[in-house]
């Protein structure tokens, strides 16, 4: 039985759009996905990371929108969401250490 040996260098790069969610989120305010996806599309577009395309990005924020709803960082009424701020920083803060800046 040969034992395999990973030699490659893995990173996990911080996810760039989870953490413009969380930002745009920690607004206090509520959006339609429509609104929020506009505003997380416009920022990634500044930090010139919006890069496959702007219906898969729609689809990989919806997702990851999803997950937060999931895990209670983000509580749905209706079409309209809404970030809690204290569950959002616990929810992104396990990512390398990296905190978002709009995050406190």
């Amino acid at each position: 039985m040969a034992i395999l040996k990973k030699n490659a260098f893995s990173r996990r790069v911080p996810d760039l759009v989870t953490e413009e969610l969380v930002a745009v989120l920690s607004r206090r305010a509520s959006f339609e996905f429509k609104q929020l996806f506009d505003i997380v599309h416009e920022n990634l577009r500044a930090r010139n990371a919006a890069s496959g395309g702007e219906e898969m990005l729609r689809l990989r924020a919806y997702e990851k929108l999803q997950n937060l709803v999931a895990r209670g960082a983000v509580k749905k009424n209706g079409k309209k969401y809404k970030g809690l701020p204290s569950a959002l920083a616990s929810a992104v803060a396990p990512q390398n250490g990296h905190m978002p800046a709009g995050v406190k």
